[in-house]
């Protein structure tokens, strides 16, 4: 029997409480001393003892935990979170049927009803990330409920419940039969060769599917691409199948050369004919202003936090920045495509990050197109830092 736990709520957060605000943030609780084991669950009341909502303590670097439900009488049970995972499913039956794309998001926390959690599709395989120890408390639970609302082949999981929200490294496969390794995924009809037993990361972003999509079928034909903090090489091997004339992917990891070759190799595509680079991003932009070298298209996306022996990058601070190198180096006409998964700013300030390295560096620009989460990454309009993604294709007008 797990302890429930009252905690009140001040007054001044009551309000975004009842309106459905998910997260449980630490200055809203006035008596957080009473929560010892995580994993609780926790009732939410006001100050004058009215109810507000039923969750589950879970400490993380966001908060206390998450609301999951504003009926009283609710329990967070397996026909409560089987239920929850059965409408993740019906807002992605389009998804479901398509058969070229093969993985994407299938539950995703707050924005399908359960903060703390998410659930990736991988060709028939399931990937579980777990944010707190609250929440991986109730993996019998959620594991049983996958069982009766999903057909699957196998069940691997990521423990992200670090405070600072960093893998803890383990052996990640749950139950069902294991997948190959690589396992081939299907994204718009591209191949990509992910490892979902091979730590934090499987090999892709799933979050930039559209943006992917975009560069092939609109920009890349005849260009030549760059794509900085490449990872895997995802945008480049789509720029490469959508005609680009010569791609170069910049990523300091070492592990990213043969990764990157991997994902060009299943396309059908010779790595030989692109650039691949292992080098710091900030050390190659001053490599290219310096030998004068110009891209039809630069493609950035950093993460939110990163530093090497020479720099430190952060999005918040640093991104004005960046674009200032990437507007050095692209042609004018050019493209630049700019992305950040940072949740502590939202689109305005990103475009004003981005106005501001033209008018540092005296160009013209134009706004062609901006991206946030696809439909998979489901999000609520109570909880807007959960729409965190922000990609804005921007020309370089002269």
């Amino acid at each position: 029997m797990r302890q429930e736990i009252t905690l009140r709520v001040k007054n001044k957060y009551s309000k975004q409480y009842k309106n459905g605000y998910p997260l449980i943030v630490k200055e809203a609780i006035i008596n957080g001393k009473d929560l010892k084991e995580e994993g609780a669950l926790v009732k939410l009341v006001d100050e004058k003892n009215q109810f507000l909502g039923k969750g589950y303590y879970g400490n993380q670097n966001k908060g206390y935990g998450w609301i999951v439900t504003q009926k009283e009488k609710e329990d967070m049970d397996v026909p409560f979170l089987k239920n929850k995972i059965q409408k993740a499913m019906e807002k992605r039956t389009s998804l479901m049927k398509d058969n070229d794309t093969t993985a994407y998001r299938l539950f995703n926390g707050e924005g399908d009803g359960i903060g703390g959690f998410t659930i990736e599709y991988f060709e028939g395989y399931l990937v579980i990330n777990w944010y707190s120890k609250g929440i991986y408390s109730f993996k019998e639970e959620v594991l049983v409920a996958i069982s009766e609302a999903i057909d699957y082949k196998g069940i691997y999981e990521k423990k992200r419940f670090n405070t600072d929200g960093t893998y803890v490294d383990d052996n990640d496969f749950v139950t069902g039969e294991q997948a190959p390794a690589p396992l081939l995924i299907k994204e718009n009809g591209v191949k990509f060769a992910v490892y979902l037993n091979d730590g934090a990361m499987v090999g892709i972003f799933l979050d930039q599917r559209e943006v992917r999509k975009t560069i092939r079928d609109k920009y890349a034909k005849g260009k030549t691409v760059l794509n900085t903090f490449s990872y895997t090489g995802a945008f480049s091997v789509y720029a490469a199948l959508g005609g680009a004339s010569k791609t170069t992917s910049v990523d300091l990891a070492n592990r990213s050369l043969p990764k990157t070759i991997e994902q060009f190799n299943v396309n059908g595509i010779n790595e030989l004919t692109q650039s691949i680079l292992v080098e710091e991003v900030f050390h190659y932009f001053k490599y290219a202003k310096k030998k004068n070298l110009k891209f039809d298209m630069v493609i950035m996306d950093p993460p939110s936090f990163a530093r090497s022996k020479k720099v430190t990058f952060r999005a918040s601070k640093d991104y004005t920045s960046l674009v200032n190198d990437a507007i050095a180096i692209t042609e004018k006409n050019g493209i630049i495509v700019a992305s950040t998964n940072c949740s502590t700013f939202g689109m305005d300030k990103f475009k004003g990050f981005i106005d501001q390295a033209f008018k540092e560096s005296k160009h013209k620009y134009k706004i062609l197109e901006e991206f946030t989460l696809p439909s998979d990454f489901a999000t609520i309009p109570q909880f807007k830092e959960g729409n965190y993604l922000k990609v804005v294709f921007i020309q370089k007008l002269g």
